[in-house]
């Protein structure tokens, strides 16, 4: 019988009897690691037995938080890497050559957008940007050299959201390769295997990891792909190898990602719902909130809507600043996911690699603001948020 979510995150991979009653996964910090004779080594080297090489392509810790993650997404096999960008870079040089086509949606985050086009687009391949939350669109732009669809649901920084099971079945009709940037949501969420998709990919460095203090990245999928990104993609393209400590203090998050994730969800709800009442506020984007435009679909693919909210005020982009600015107890930076409530301006951060035209193209307001809810107390978030909008609007007055 399987177990559940939480009893895979805590136990999965791991039996104290066989590290002499250590309930922790020990941590392998060696970057070689020796042979029992020549024949042995040359085996392990032809893929023709199980063993580690030199940590650069595996290492037992790190294969440990491979194991797990897979497990905890549905997938075959897991795939380690030293950052989020570090496992889409690794899984596209992978699967792509010059003369292919990517889809993506209409937006990304601002680092993977400035990779496909600023990046893959110099090396012959096609990139072409699709309103992937309506399948027809995707249909009427699918090609013989579409190679791969790629999107993330909820989307960074506006929250819009792909309907995982639909564009997959398109994609797959045309012989493309589906994968998804699942870091928002998580797989307590949503578990994109599960509902078509091929890779899915994490920035670790989030939610995983959960306390802000480590960077990291997750590829999962087949045990052929996988085996290839790891060899291809990792090994030869990228060298964006995760550290065996790194594993370690994924490993840590884990534990904790399932309780983390609804207590994030419950705070973020009770935010959204708050700001959508307050008289500065013109818009809220949250899927948890009955007035989402997607907000059905968001409820069957990812029950628990998730910790992040994108959000609009009326006086724009100055009245934004000036209440972020304002802001006491949660903190300006970028990044999410962490135990701390973070809140930042994507037009001027994490989304200045597109231009103003690309921004205003792709969806992402130069007002928007956006806040990763964290653990403190609700109250405590709301008097902060309260105070600074108020602030904001006396002062325009």
């Amino acid at each position: 019988m399987t177990k559940g979510f939480a009893t895979r995150a805590i136990h999965l991979g791991h039996d104290p009897r066989d590290h002499q009653g250590a309930l922790t996964p020990p941590l392998h910090l060696s970057s070689t690691f020796a042979f029992d004779s020549v024949e042995q080594g040359s085996a392990i080297f032809a893929g023709e037995a199980q063993g580690h090489v030199y940590s650069r392509i595996s290492n037992p810790t790190t294969d440990l938080l491979e194991r797990r993650v897979a497990a905890l997404e549905g997938a075959e096999a897991g795939l380690a890497l030293a950052s989020g960008m570090g496992a889409i870079t690794s899984v596209m040089w992978t699967l792509l050559q010059p003369g292919d086509e990517v889809i993506c949606d209409e937006t990304l985050y601002g680092c993977t957008f400035a990779f496909f086009q600023h990046g893959l687009a110099r090396f012959g391949i096609t990139i072409t940007h699709v309103d992937l939350t309506d399948p027809e669109a995707l249909a009427a732009a699918i090609s013989p050299r579409t190679r791969v669809v790629y999107f993330e649901t909820p989307a960074n920084p506006n929250m819009r959201l792909v309907d995982i099971a639909g564009i997959s079945a398109i994609a797959h009709k045309a012989g493309a390769t589906v994968v998804v940037d699942n870091t928002y949501a998580t797989p307590v969420l949503t578990r994109p295997i599960e509902l078509g998709a091929d890779v899915v990919v994490h920035s670790a460095t989030k939610y995983m990891g959960g306390h802000g203090d480590l960077v990291a990245g997750i590829a999962v999928g087949t045990a052929e792909m996988m085996a290839q990104v790891r060899l291809v993609g990792m090994k030869d393209m990228t060298g964006s190898v995760m550290a065996p400590f790194t594993a370690m203090l994924v490993l840590r998050g884990l534990k904790t990602l399932k309780l983390r994730m609804q207590a994030h969800c419950a705070n973020a709800l009770a935010v959204a719902e708050w700001l959508e009442t307050h008289p500065a506020v013109a818009r809220v984007d949250y899927p948890g909130l009955k007035s989402f435009p997607q907000h059905a679909l968001a409820a069957r693919q990812m029950p628990g809507f998730g910790a992040m909210i994108a959000f609009e005020l009326k006086g724009g982009l100055e009245a934004g600043r000036a209440m972020m600015n304002r802001l006491d107890l949660i903190r300006r930076a970028v990044s999410l996911g962490d135990a701390e409530s973070l809140i930042q301006h994507p037009a001027s951060m994490t989304h200045s690699t597109y231009t103003p035209e690309e921004r205003a193209r792709h969806g992402i307001a130069e007002g928007l603001v956006r806040l990763s809810v964290g653990l403190e107390e609700v109250e405590d978030l709301l008097a902060d948020l309260g105070q600074a909008l108020d602030n904001t609007l006396a002062a325009a007055a």
